[in-house]
């Protein structure tokens, strides 16, 4: 834990540099990476043959689906194998580290692909100091002399990110108690009543829920600080918080391949953490955006990645920079908006017959946040959409629940599909416990194909 608050204490001070500063550390630390990369990496080798001079942004991109192809050449340990890794991942007996000195997680596929990542100890200790740097924010803007009761409320599953990071900040300095995400709400009510957290960290769609039990009076905590991460965090999310505990949110933006991206300040403005990457926001073809136009890709090349070297490394969330400053005074830019990722976009046939036409989160965030029900999802098929509300009994509310939808889909010129309006009492989750607000089934071959050509 002493390592982890040094490296923390390391990192907490470039937030004093001035942006100069900063992007002279950047420029030395992707030169450094660069290079040891194309020393150990067989697969850099190749990938940037012949580019070994060019600037960063003349580099080819990184996908999921190319580093898990390549893994055994990518990794810089040569006697690394993913299908050791794998193993690994697969056995039930989690005590010890890999190999005897790496942390290997893996990510739920849900875009398309798993993937697995391997960390050596700096780098793990590194990772571990930086996801608590949110938290040292939260505390500095509440004021708080020592770290609050605490619950953490994410996935379980051993290869998960959250998990491997609980374990590792769990001491009798910081008492937290931690569930799966994936627990009955009414069992997370008694536990957590039970526990009288402070603090809480959980997903925007258990926050929500969470929200509602705590203004109907069966949820009975006192929190003081509340930090969401891993889903979209909706204005609507926000202010049932607000109405329930009477404090803000802090929302963190991160990926398993580089964690935290972003989180926000006191100020409510959500920064991008640079000391320990070089964030790239690009177009679909890779272009940079200009700041206040919305990126489809995020590009990450992450410094302190030795073992397996992220170099321009894809992640398809649509993100929104702001052309101003902060006025916190962190050098680092902020992010406006995380606006979901591209496999959140639906695309449904055109109402005229022309090609394809998509239609993006927000929309239906705008459409169903003011509507009197507790949660909503949904979820796209190859019958057409499917809505899961929870809240929600008479027919008339879901009947205008319905035609929101429909209202939503026709204003893009889209074909109206099929809506099929189903009431629950839980959302549907994945691996991880996390539920999304917009998820396709529709082959993702088919979507990509789709929106490639313009034919259905």
């Amino acid at each position: 834990m002493l390592r982890v608050l040094y490296a923390r204490v390391a990192q907490e001070r470039t937030c004093q540099w001035t942006r100069p500063r900063l992007e002279e550390h950047q420029r030395r630390s992707l030169e450094n990476l660069r290079r040891f990369a194309l020393a150990r990496s067989p697969f850099y080798r190749a990938f940037h043959r012949g580019l070994e001079s060019r600037p960063l942004q003349d580099l080819p991109i990184l996908t999921k689906a190319m580093m898990m192809e390549h893994f055994d050449e990518l990794v810089t340990d040569r006697d690394l194998r993913l299908a050791d890794a794998e193993a690994y991942l697969r056995d039930d007996d989690d005590s010890g580290l890999f190999r005897g000195r790496y942390v290997v997680l893996a990510t739920s596929g849900s875009t398309g692909r798993r993937g697995v990542f391997v960390f050596d100890e700096p780098e793990w200790i590194r990772a571990v100091a930086a996801i608590t740097r949110p938290i040292a924010w939260a505390q500095a803007a509440g004021g708080a002399r020592k770290p609050p009761r605490a619950a953490l409320i994410a996935s379980a599953a051993r290869w998960h990110y959250s998990a491997r990071v609980g374990r590792a900040l769990a001491n009798r300095i910081a008492p937290a108690l931690r569930l799966d995400a994936a627990t009955p709400t009414d069992e997370l009510v008694r536990q957590l009543n039970d526990w009288q957290p402070r603090a809480l960290a959980t997903y925007p769609s258990v926050l929500r829920q969470l929200a509602a039990e705590q203004v109907a009076g069966r949820l009975r905590i006192p929190l003081r600080n509340i930090a969401t991460s891993a889903e979209v965090l909706t204005a609507d999310i926000r202010a049932l918080a607000l109405r329930a505990w009477g404090i803000p949110v802090q929302d963190t933006y991160g990926a398993t391949e580089y964690a935290p991206i972003a989180s926000e300040c006191a100020l409510g403005r959500k920064h991008l953490f640079e000391n320990g990457a070089l964030i790239e926001i690009v177009d679909r073809n890779g272009n940079p955006v200009l700041p206040g136009d919305v990126g489809e890709r995020v590009l990450l090349s992450v410094f302190a990645r030795r073992i397996q070297p992220l170099i321009r490394y894809e992640i398809s969330d649509l993100v929104r920079v702001s052309p101003e400053n902060c006025a916190c005074g962190r050098p680092y830019r902020v992010i406006e908006s995380v606006e979901g990722r591209e496999e959140d976009i639906l695309y449904f046939p055109s109402a005229d017959g022309g090609p394809p036409v998509a239609v993006h989160p927000n929309c239906f965030h705008d459409a169903l946040e003011r509507k009197a029900v507790d949660a909503w999802q949904i979820i796209q098929n190859d019958s057409g959409l499917k809505v899961n509300l929870i809240g929600v009994q008479s027919g008339e509310a879901r009947t205008v629940v319905a035609n929101a939808v429909r209202d939503v889909i026709a204003a893009t010129g889209a074909a109206v599909p099929q809506i099929a309006i189903q009431c629950v009492s839980a959302l549907e989750r994945g691996a991880t416990g996390k539920a999304p607000l917009i998820l396709s089934r529709v082959a993702r071959r088919t979507r990509l194909e789709t929106h490639k050509s313009g034919v259905l």
